[in-house]
């Protein structure tokens, strides 16, 4: 180091004063590695102004993007027993659910929330990836139970984000039988005649996409998210050969007829409103 380094920038510093900067200001494009001023990101709903890369987000974010306005109202879910193993591998499971709520603010992967949709009124399940990876538990089936339940009850199309790594291992058979509660729960929307709309967001992987994430009656998908049930490196050491180029991406699974449509972020919640209304139009009372 030189003596500018060593003595003359602590005096400058000291006489100017310290000024703390937010470590948080600017976050780097994990696709071309730009970077992007938060407000900037934050505008665009976290996709990158430069590329277009969805990145992945919150399921508080995703109901603030869908609802008219941001307004919505969030409902209570049932809390199952949080630990009902008493699992332990390098961490008790207790512990990883104590500091995946702090860290992320809230019980468990999903969050559920009614409000209009264009005007139109809607239920919104929205799971979290960055809770635990997103993985399906006893809450997660709860959850999706619970919104299901209360879009019969209010007579709405039900919507729901996906976003999960699988099933929640440390919750063994319980959280393998949240698959076939999981399609239960989305009968109960068919035989009341109302919609059941998918948006596939990266990545939704596992026991989730072996379930209800894909008998929805419209599935969407985000640009370039990851969708499939096994990890494309466990397919092609299963199959023994190469796997096409975009295997398991969005815009692939909708060239081969497993998704209805890719819609950008910033396009869904017009893209929603139009289902919601071509789907619910005989249903809505006539004008007098």
């Amino acid at each position: 180091m030189s003596w500018l380094t060593e003595f003359v920038r602590p005096k400058i510093r000291t006489l100017l004063g310290r000024q703390d900067v937010p470590d948080n200001l600017w976050h780097q494009c994990p696709s071309c590695q730009q970077m992007i001023f938060h407000r900037e990101l934050e505008s665009a709903k976290k996709v990158c102004p430069h590329c277009g890369h969805h990145m992945r987000a919150t399921a508080a974010e995703r109901l603030a993007w869908t609802f008219d306005q941001g307004a919505y109202t969030r409902i209570d879910l049932p809390k199952p027993v949080s630990d009902p193993l008493k699992f332990r591998d390098q961490k008790r499971y207790a512990d990883r659910l104590r500091d995946a709520r702090e860290a992320t603010r809230q019980d468990d992967a999903m969050l559920v929330a009614h409000g209009t949709i264009g005007g139109l009124r809607a239920v919104v399940a929205a799971m979290s990836f960055d809770f635990m990876g997103g993985s399906m538990g006893a809450a997660v089936g709860d959850g999706i139970v619970a919104a299901a339940r209360l879009a019969v009850l209010q007579a709405a199309p039900l919507i729901v984000y996906t976003a999960s790594g699988g099933a929640r291992m440390q919750e063994g058979a319980i959280s393998l039988m949240q698959m076939p509660r999981s399609t239960i729960a989305t009968q109960m929307l068919k035989e009341a005649g109302l919609p059941f709309i998918v948006v596939l967001t990266d990545p939704t992987t596992g026991g989730v996409t072996a379930s209800f994430a894909m008998l929805g009656d419209i599935a969407i998908a985000e640009p370039n998210a990851l969708i499939g049930f096994a990890g494309p490196r466990v397919i092609e050491q299963t199959v023994r050969e190469k796997l096409p180029e975009g295997f398991q991406r969005a815009e692939y699974l909708h060239a081969h007829g497993m998704i209805d449509m890719v819609v950008k972020r910033g396009e869904l919640p017009a893209m929603l409103a139009r289902l919601i209304e071509f789907t619910t139009v005989n249903k809505r009372p006539a004008a007098a």
